[in-house]
């Protein structure tokens, strides 16, 4: 089983001339790669490989010779990634879009990672005469595999560390009625259960927006790198209380329940509604869904899903009744064929809850990923992205 470990980094002057060498030129290779695989493609019909862009990298060398100061590795990673961004597309994905120059960014080691415990230094290719000064706050579990550093546009530096735990992921739980619970996301609550439980919506964003406007202005106004720093700052604090408020949600209930169902949500098109796009993209319940489903994966946990178009909100928990008014304003609704009234939320998290069971077990053969629900399969690496445990 694959886990990331995310330590804080403190590099001198001289070691972050070097990070900054090594992030601007895997920037460089990744959309010189992205640039000649288009053009290939675009005037022969040539598919060039990850490995024919790889083999041009010594020449390349030769033409840029500050690209000899930067780890060999990192630069082939990032044609490897522009090469899986691009394999991707062809599966539905987004079509890869060029690296700009920012005030932050990243590059990844795919391997020699060594942590000097005694000494509380990372030692990576091109740092090994001094290692970098790393905050062990948290024991690494496992073998190191890989890493990734990154430096955020408030000049902090981090490294997310790879490491294969060497065990195997738990026995998933057996479903049963008692052990699941529904789940429904919001905007006025964040997540409704199934059992009544409500979890409040902290709207970091909305809170900390007057703030952001008055700096935003300032800044609009004298573009100078302190009122920058200062924007930077608030955006990255606003950031971080909504990881910190999804991890302990996503721990919580990931920890009280052997199952969990939830709802298919299509965040793309629901945030093309201007009206709500705001507090949509403040909850962040795509980022949620991945903390629940990888948490999942290492407590043994399932993870159930239903149809974007199940008709939760509108459908009768009690006698299976479907109220076809049923407007987004209506938080209370009362069904006309057997009276019982409702709030709206709980209710449709007891019918995912409802809907997801049905399915799973009565055995039905899954036909239509929009229909019927479906267990998260095992996360690899490869596979699935990798946060930081909590």
């Amino acid at each position: 089983m694959y886990k990331a470990f995310k330590y804080r980094l403190y590099p001198t002057s001289s070691q972050k001339e070097l990070i900054a060498k090594h992030i601007g030129s895997a920037r460089f290779v990744y959309n010189l790669a992205l640039e000649t695989k288009i053009t290939a493609y675009l005037g022969a019909k040539a598919n060039l490989s990850q490995f024919d862009l790889i083999k041009q990298l010594p020449e390349l060398k030769k033409e840029c010779p500050w690209l000899k100061e930067v780890n060999s590795q990192t630069l082939q990673q990032s044609i490897k990634n522009m090469d899986s961004a691009f394999s991707s597309f062809f599966k539905g994905g987004g079509f890869p879009k060029f690296k700009s120059k920012t005030s932050g960014g990243s590059y990844h080691i795919p391997q020699n990672v060594m942590v000097d415990i005694e000494k509380s230094e990372l030692v990576i290719p091109k740092f090994k005469k001094k290692g970098i000064k790393i905050k062990l706050h948290r024991e690494i579990k496992g073998l190191i595999k890989s890493a990734t550093i990154s430096m955020t546009p408030t000049g902090k530096y981090f490294v997310s560390i790879l490491v294969d735990t060497q065990t195997e992921l738990p026995t998933k739980a057996t479903i049963s009625e008692e052990t699941t619970i529904g789940i429904d996301l919001g905007i006025k609550d964040f997540a409704i259960t199934s059992d009544g439980e409500v979890f409040d919506n902290p709207k970091h964003l909305r809170k900390a927006m007057n703030r952001l406007k008055f700096i935003q202005s300032k800044y609009s106004k004298n573009k100078g790198k302190k009122t920058k720093q200062k924007l930077a700052l608030l955006h990255e604090k606003v950031a971080n209380k909504r990881k910190d408020f999804l991890h302990k949600t996503s721990t919580q209930l990931i920890r009280e329940n052997q199952t969990i169902a939830l709802e298919t949500l299509k965040v793309k098109n629901m945030i093309k509604n201007h009206c709500l796009a705001q507090a949509i993209a403040d909850a962040s319940w795509s980022t949620f869904v991945s903390m629940l489903e990888y948490k999942a994966d290492w407590n043994g946990t399932n993870i159930l899903r239903v149809g974007t178009f199940s008709p939760s909100s509108k459908t009768c928990s009690c006698c299976g009744s479907i109220n076809k008014e049923l407007q987004l304003k209506d938080r209370e609704w009362t069904c006309d064929s057997c009276g019982t009234t409702h709030d709206r939320d709980v209710n449709a998290a007891v019918n995912i809850k409802s809907f997801a069971l049905k399915k799973i077990l009565s055995g039905t053969d899954r036909k239509n990923h929009d229909e019927l629900p479906t267990l998260v399969g095992v996360m690899t690496h490869e596979t699935h992205p990798i946060a930081s445990g909590v």
